[in-house]
């Protein structure tokens, strides 16, 4: 049945409304949290207890959302395990665990605390954005019984998530999302039966949101990129950082500029386990990130995002990833190849002996051809151009094609792909590029101090990363990630 034709001018007045209310940018913001960690203990302290170390992580997120709210900003993200660490058997964690309901329950628990099973956690979350008319977004624990007609039910009759909520400038609960993909250390946390993929509309775009290692696989995060456009992900991690690839604000802020969406990325700190970088990242770039790995301090981030990104003129045009590379004839792979490792991966390397020159390699399906002039050579370093095509990662394996150009450790090419935060040369011109066989690459440059270099290269629709100009600081890595998510190993722990 057809609308009359009062009621049809009716909603597209309605809809004319919205959309004049729609900003067109909004301000964000990020905490990046010294958690306050419990004493490590297989035995379950009491809720009094649990709350207690809670609220003294609480009482640091408020003050951070406060400031945050004061300096106009719509939203904020803070980290995965910000509320109560990670020192956890499963059943060392029970007493730090709510009941979290499905967001269609339409709750405020900052007004109505008592509607379900006390949440002290939501309630003060829920209250911080209501307080300071903020959307929150928050880690924690969630429970939920089951019984033993469900196969699955573990042994001690109840599931355990690790989950993020949202809650709006008025309070309420919005959004709701278990972690489909946990690292191999969350034994303390369920596997969900189906991943989700959970968005929520906003005034300044549409919204999804997951958790640190989901980001490294289709489901959720390229289901809700590709499937769902999302304008804007959440991401609460907790990322232990790993040299020459996955620091967080490198692989992070390439994963942005790869997928064209914005990326809000609050990670915990803690030098002892190499974790810190978080950061504001878009399509064109990081507009504010932080990495420390020498003091034990938090940090508030802020910028201005365009709300819907891929409306912007300065969206980035669609990237053939393959099509310079694969139309290459003319340079030959060299036989100067070497095999190095990057952690447990083995890459085909070869050296860069001048200071300029046309360089391939290739393994598997991939070749990586790189053109490149040094600018200051130093004699104490070398770097190599790498190709690596293959499955990463010792439990759940996932497939990487990646094409790098890196300083080694030291002149020993043994260290080529060890860890290294230093260098001392500079180029003045690079261009990297490989036959990759997905559309989903992740470009970025990595300088010396495990620095960015936003609006120092660009990325060709042919798919070539390019230095726009000389290298304003010496050059750690120059970078290509490819995944071949069709390509991934099941996972063993769900079959």
């Amino acid at each position: 049945m057809l609308p009359s034709q009062p009621l049809l001018h009716a909603a597209v007045f309605a809809l004319a409304v919205l959309q004049a209310l729609a900003s067109d940018t909004f301000i964000a913001a990020v905490y990046e949290h010294a958690v306050i960690l419990p004493d490590a203990t297989d035995e379950p302290v009491s809720p009094d207890d649990a709350l207690a170390l809670m609220n003294k992580n609480m009482d640091v997120l408020e003050g951070a959302i406060k400031e945050a709210a004061q300096q106009g900003a719509h939203i904020i993200v803070t980290p995965e395990d910000g509320i109560y660490g990670w020192r956890f058997t499963r059943e060392a964690i029970y007493p730090y665990l709510e009941d979290i309901p499905d967001p269609t329950v339409n709750w405020v628990p900052c007004t109505d605390p008592t509607r379900f099973a006390p949440a002290p956690v939501q309630e003060r979350l829920s209250c911080m954005a209501r307080n300071n008319s903020i959307y929150v977004v928050a880690n924690m624990g969630d429970k939920k019984p089951c019984n033993a007609s469900d196969p699955s039910c573990p042994s001690d009759g109840r599931y355990q998530y690790n989950t993020d909520v949202v809650f709006d400038p008025e309070g309420k609960l919005v959004a709701r999302y278990h972690k489909y993909n946990l690292f191999r250390r969350e034994t303390q946390f369920n596997y969900l039966k189906e991943p989700e993929a959970v968005t929520f509309e906003t005034p300044f775009g549409k919204f999804g949101i997951f958790t640190c290692f989901d980001i490294l696989f289709r489901e959720p995060a390229v289901v809700l990129v590709s499937e769902l456009q999302v304008d804007t992900v959440l991401f609460p991690t907790a990322w232990m950082n790993v040299l020459p690839f996955l620091t967080a604000v490198e692989f992070h802020s390439a994963w942005a500029m790869g997928m064209g969406i914005n990326l809000l990325s609050a990670n915990t700190h803690n030098t002892n386990l190499a974790m810190t970088g978080s950061g504001l990242f878009t399509p064109e770039g990081p507009l504010a990130y932080h990495y420390d790995s020498r003091t034990e301090e938090g940090r508030l981030l802020l910028a201005e995002l365009s709300a819907r990104p891929r409306l912007s003129p300065t969206y980035p045009p669609a990237v053939n990833w393959s099509s310079y590379a694969t139309s290459i004839k003319k340079f030959p792979e060299g036989n100067d190849t070497f095999s190095g490792a990057v952690r447990r991966d083995i890459f085909t390397f070869s050296e860069l002996r001048c200071k300029a020159g046309n360089y391939t390699v290739c393994q598997g399906d991939l070749c990586c051809h790189l053109v490149y002039q040094m600018s200051n050579k130093s004699k104490d370093e070398v770097y190599v151009l790498g190709a690596f095509d293959g499955l990463h990662g010792s439990l759940i394996k996932y497939h990487w094609q990646i094409c790098t150009l890196l300083k080694c450790q030291s002149t020993d090419r043994n260290t080529c792909g060890q860890p290294v935060e230093t260098a001392q040369t500079k180029f003045e011109m690079f261009s990297l590029s490989g036959t990759f066989g997905t559309n989903y690459v992740f470009p970025e440059v990595l300088y010396s101090g495990v620095e960015l270099a936003p609006g120092e290269f660009k990325v060709l629709h042919d798919g070539r990363l390019k230095s726009k100009h000389g290298t304003s600081k010496p050059l750690l890595t120059a970078t290509l990630f490819g995944r071949l998510y069709e390509k991934d190993l099941p996972h063993p722990l769900r079959t």
